[in-house]
C-alpha cells in the first residue's frame, strides 16, 4: 500500500475514506459505508475530518454530497502548511536557544561575583545541586578520585543519569577508584558500566580524599575528609586547582586501568598488600589501615595474617623485620605516606 497519510495529519478513518473517494469520486455515504464495511456514522465522521483538512468539497452537481480534492492540490496544501509550522517552530527553538545562552551567561556572571575563591557548601542537597550545575557547565573534562571502597547500590544507580548525560555531551571523564571496589559486586558493575559508556577508569590501592575537578579550573572536595556530613568546599583559582590537578595526574599515571590486572610473580606483593605493609610499618592501627584501603577491618586483618604467614613470622614486629629483609619494603617506605 502507498505510504500512510497520517503524516499529513489524517486519522486512519479519514485516510481510508479519502483513498476510497479518490478511487470512485461519486460514492455517497451509503456506498462508502458498504464498501469499507463501516457504519454511516463512521463515514460521516471521516467526511467531517476531510472537510476540515480541505481534502473534500461539496458537489456542484449533487447537493449534499462531497467530491475529493485532487491529492496534488489538497495534500500539497497540507504539506505547505506543515513546512510553515516547521519553520515557525525552528525560529522558536532558535529564539529559545539564544535566550538560554543569554541567561546562562548572566547567571555565570552573577555567580562569578557571588562566589569567592573558596566556597563552603552545607547539606547533601546543596552539594548534589552544585555537582549537577558544575557538570552541566563543564566544557571538556571531569576528573575525580572516588575513595572509600564499595558504595550502596542505590547511590550508584542515582549517579548513572548524571554520568550518562555528561558523557553523551562528549565530555571526557577520568575516574580513579580504590582497588577494593572490585571486591563488591555492585561497585564493580558500576565501574565497568562507566567504562562501557566511555569513562576512563583506573584503580589504585589508596587514594587521597574524594575530589572532582571540572575543566582544570574548579574543584569540589570534602570540608572534612573524615566526616562527609561536614559539607564540601568549592575551590576556584588557577593556583590551587593546578596543584590539585597535578596530584590527580601523578596518581592517575601510577594507577592501573580497570580490567587490566597485573600478573604477579610467586611471592611478589600486590599493590594493595604493599600499601598495607607500609601502613602497618608506620604504626597505623587495623581500623586506620582498613579505612585507608577502603576495606573492612576483618578483611584487613585477614590480609595481615596471610602476609605474616607468607613471611614465616610469629609476630607483627617480626613480620616488619622480615619485610625489610625480604626486600618487600625498604627504609624509605617507612617514612613515606603511601
Amino acid at each position: 500500500m502507498v505510504g500512510e497519510l497520517t503524516s499529513f495529519g489524517l486519522g486512519e478513518i479519514a485516510d481510508a475514506l479519502y483513498r476510497a473517494m479518490l478511487g470512485d469520486a461519486r460514492l455517497g455515504v451509503a456506498e462508502l459505508a458498504q464498501k469499507l464495511g463501516w457504519s454511516p456514522e463512521q463515514v460521516r465522521s471521516g467526511l467531517d475530518e476531510l472537510a476540515r483538512l480541505s481534502l473534500i468539497r461539496p458537489s456542484s452537481e449533487s447537493p449534499g454530497e462531497f467530491r475529493p480534492v485532487p491529492p496534488q492540490v489538497g495534500l500539497s496544501a497540507l504539506l505547505s502548511l506543515q513546512e510553515l509550522e516547521l519553520r515557525q517552530r525552528q525560529d522558536q527553538l532558535l529564539e529559545c536557544k539564544t535566550t538560554l545562552e543569554q541567561l546562562t551567561e548572566e547567571y555565570a556572571d552573577a555567580n562569578r561575583q557571588r562566589y569567592p575563591a573558596i566556597e563552603e557548601l552545607t547539606g547533601i542537597d546543596s552539594i548534589r545541586s552544585r555537582i549537577e550545575l558544575l557538570a552541566s557547565e563543564c566544557q571538556s573534562e571531569i576528573v575525580s578520585f572516588a575513595p572509600g571502597g564499595p558504595q550502596s547500590e542505590a547511590n550508584l544507580e542515582a549517579s548513572k543519569p548524571l554520568d550518562l548525560a555528561v558523557l553523551r555531551r562528549g565530555i571526557r571523564m577520568k575516574t580513579v577508584f580504590q582497588d577494593s571496589v572490585m571486591n563488591d559486586g555492585a561497585s564493580a558493575a558500576y565501574a565497568n558500566w562507566l567504562v562501557e559508556q566511555g569513562d576512563e577508569v583506573r584503580t589504585t590501592p589508596i587514594l587521597p580524599p574524594r575530589m572532582i575537578i571540572y575543566d582544570r579550573s574548579i574543584a569540589i572536595l570534602p570540608r572534612d575528609p573524615s566526616d562527609t556530613s561536614a559539607g564540601a568546599v568549592v575551590v576556584r583559582g588557577t593556583g590551587i586547582v593546578a596543584a590539585l590537578s597535578a596530584l590527580f595526574n601523578r596518581i592517575w599515571d601510577s594507577a592501573r586501568p580497570l580490567g587490566r590486572d597485573r600478573e604477579y610473580q610467586q611471592g611478589e606483593l600486590t599493590g594493595q598488600e604493599r600499601v598495607l605493609l607500609q601502613l602497618l610499618a608506620q604504626g597505623y592501627t587495623d581500623e586506620a589501615v582498613a579505612r585507608k584501603l577502603g576495606i573492612s577491618v576483618r578483611t584487613g586483618r585477614r590480609m595481615t595474617a596471610n602476609l605474616t604467614s607468607r613471611l614465616g613470622a610469629k609476630s607483627r614486629f617480626q613480620a616488619g623485620a622480615f619485610t625489610l629483609l625480604n626486600g618487600w619494603l625498604d627504609a624509605a617506605d617507612l617514612g613515606t605516606e603511601p
